[in-house]
């Protein structure tokens, strides 16, 4: 029984199909950019190349919040300025209202640019941006004050909630980023009495007594429109602060993505060049087997029969 008519056609078939698996290989890097498209392209870089791609997309979607948090962080700090401004304005007015020779009518009028200061600071505790209340806290959907001028404070208290939610820092650290509205605008005794720095409860206060024509309350409650515009000012600082972490942790996350980038680069991308000249030599060595192939005698079974 003859088993092989030519003992060299299975070699050269499985030189052949070697040949073309590397030009097709060299083909998918260079359509592609990519050296390792499939784990048989290179099982001991799959591990590494996996992890990679799962740091990189943690990094980025840590800088996204990040991002996020900065709107938020420069929104506060800018809503924080136009209060202790609309605080400044209020000290005027108390200053103004507190002469003696003041009469009750311009005190009343006094008084009304004194809630229009009221007004404005609660809209600044509902300040917005990203979608959210950035004064309420963890219920961020809601609104945390409005107006009440029958109010003690001149505002409702619509919840009591806190600012738990923390940014991660690309290291894979925490820090706080925010404050709720009650803990900047409307500070609280234990007994929950408003304290004496409690913003809303000082401004409502200058309301009242110019209302009333009070002139010992218009001077007492200069003392409190300062010790507010303090907690403000410190409140601001706060957000000041969380803007240079938040930066600094951007840029920081900025030169990670850099690094993983680069070495995800390093063990996936193909080497264009290199693929291309693979390219090149294996259609060489392809038709150059064929045509050595070609030259060969060609035999038949005949040829092996008396």
């Amino acid at each position: 029984m003859i088993r092989n008519v030519d003992p060299s056609a299975e070699r050269f078939l499985a030189d052949l199909s070697r040949i073309q698996e590397t030009a097709e290989r060299a083909a998918r890097q260079i359509s592609s950019g990519l050296r390792v498209t499939a784990p048989s392209d290179a099982p001991d870089h799959v591990g590494d190349i996996l992890q990679l791609r799962a740091n990189l997309s943690r990094n980025t979607q840590i800088l996204a919040n990040l991002y996020r948090a900065k709107t938020e962080a420069d929104t506060a700090e800018k809503s924080l300025g136009h209060s202790i401004t609309l605080l400044d304005r209020a000290i005027v007015l108390a200053s103004q209202g507190a002469s003696t020779i003041v009469t009750p009518e311009s005190r009343k009028i006094i008084a009304g640019e004194v809630q229009g200061l009221l007004e404005q600071l609660v809209a600044d505790s509902q300040t917005v941006a990203e979608g959210r209340y950035i004064f309420s806290g963890d219920r961020d959907q809601e609104l945390a004050y409005r107006l009440n001028l029958a109010s003690p404070t001149g505002v409702d208290r619509l919840f009591q909630t806190q600012a738990s939610r923390r940014i991660e820092h690309p290291s894979g650290q925490t820090f706080q980023a925010a404050k709720t509205a009650q803990e900047i605008f409307d500070t609280r005794n234990p007994d929950d009495t408003p304290a004496s720095d409690n913003v809303f409860a000082a401004v409502n206060g200058l309301r009242l007594a110019l209302e009333a024509d009070d002139q010992a309350g218009i001077e007492a409650s200069m003392a409190a429109l300062r010790r507010a515009s303090e907690r403000l000012n410190i409140e601001q600082s706060f957000y000041g602060a969380v803007q240079n972490k938040i930066e600094a942790a951007i840029e920081f996350g900025g030169k990670n993505n850099v690094l993983l980038e680069t070495e995800l680069s390093a063990r996936q991308d193909a080497d264009l060049t290199a693929a291309a000249l693979e390219l090149e030599r294996t259609s060489i060595h392809e038709q150059a087997a064929l045509a050595a192939r070609a030259r060969l005698p060609r035999t038949s079974l005949l040829d092996y029969l008396d």
